[in-house]
């Protein structure tokens, strides 16, 4: 049973203690977002394109968007047009509502990718905002929300040690970073967290929230996500939005082709938002 609200029609939406939570700790999490068979055949369609890609590397082949494999590591970026599973996620109707209830009622896509990390005991943290120039700290502060960020675990990440993502809760409102000495640390100094949840499960988080890949304790499994961020439609913050193919834009749906701005479009369709 999906951990998400529903209305009277039974689709999705976001709640007023949803936003709270979102508001004051920067995140929020939703477990069992999507079905176990879902995230098996997503996970399938994960086992596809890092193959894919790698051998297109080999061959010299143009590919849209960075592809760091580090075996038996991997990270895919502009996943959208890697598997249709991964473009559906675009606009997944459990997920919008949350996007346009926190964010924008007229978000445009930002970016997407997908991280395959195997165990490795000791590895440093790195803890970052999200955003261009040093995660939009010229702004002042607090750090406005331009950017939501989406992930989606295809692994089951309830024990803590598996890497989990790690964040400091409320910190995308404080106006001092954390200790220098503290973001060195390979564990998590007072005031973090490990973000647990089962497969399935999402989490949303501010542009602004302090986050990192988190320590492996655990010597078996891997840890498996995908990643969508979306901003405002009046920003362009991410060269993913305008760089597929014409054959790309041209298979979006309506509801889709509404995440990009008009002009990526042969011809371009006049709107803005």
């Amino acid at each position: 049973m999906a951990s998400y609200n529903a209305n009277e029609t039974g689709l999705p939406t976001i709640s007023a203690a949803e936003r709270f939570r979102f508001d004051n700790d920067g995140y929020l999490v939703l477990h069992h977002l999507l079905s176990t068979e879902h995230v098996s055949k997503l996970l399938q369609a994960a086992d596809r394109a890092v193959p894919r890609r790698r051998k297109c590397i080999e061959q010299g082949l143009a590919i849209t968007g960075l592809t760091d494999l580090r075996d038996p590591d991997s990270r895919l970026f502009y996943i959208l047009d890697d598997d249709p599973l991964f473009l559906e996620l675009l606009d997944y109707p459990a997920i919008m509502p949350y996007v346009t209830g926190l964010l924008n009622e007229r978000p445009h896509h930002h970016a997407s990718d997908l991280i395959i990390e195997n165990p490795k005991p000791g590895r440093p943290m790195g803890w970052h905002l999200d955003g261009h120039d040093s995660g939009y700290r010229g702004l002042g502060w607090p750090i406005p929300l331009l950017q939501l960020k989406v992930g989606y675990y295809l692994t089951d990440m309830t024990e803590p040690g598996r890497g989990n993502l790690c964040v400091i809760p409320g910190s995308h409102r404080a106006r001092f970073e954390p200790d220098p000495e503290d973001r060195k640390r390979t564990d998590l100094f007072p005031g973090a967290v490990q973000v647990c949840a089962p497969a399935g499960s999402a989490i949303l988080f501010h542009n602004a929230l302090w986050h990192s890949g988190g320590p492996w304790t655990q010597t078996n499994g891997s840890r498996i996500m995908l990643y969508y961020a979306y901003e405002h439609p009046w920003m362009l913050a991410s060269a993913e939005h305008w760089s597929y193919s014409k054959e790309f834009y041209a298979r979006l749906s309506p509801q889709q082709r509404r995440l990009f701005h008009g002009f990526v479009f042969d011809p371009p369709e006049q709107r803005w938002g």
